[in-house]
């Protein structure tokens, strides 16, 4: 599943799951872009309180991986991931 967040778009995962990502993506590059027609994409897969829960989740996340990298706590030995073909972005 991590390996089709490269390309989710045409991964093999559902139409819920690809509009989480995609709301994600949103939220950490251009929250200004969601609007009222983006919501009703949302509202015809989530109910209100699972909107609410994807923005509190995504949110907690953005917030968490800058400070992070503000707070200069990232593992600058940790190993790299090892790589599969199916991992490499075309």
């Amino acid at each position: 599943m991590v390996a089709s967040l490269a390309d989710f778009e045409s991964a093999d995962i559902t139409g819920r799951e690809k509009l989480a990502i995609e709301f994600a993506q949103l939220m950490a590059t251009d929250h200004h872009s969601m609007d009222d027609d983006f919501f009703e994409l949302l509202r015809a897969e989530f109910t209100d309180p699972e909107i609410f829960e994807l923005g509190m989740i995504t949110g907690q996340f953005i917030g968490y991986g800058r400070l992070i990298s503000i707070l200069d706590l990232e593992n600058p030995n940790q190993p790299e991931a090892s790589r599969h073909e199916h991992d490499l972005v075309k």
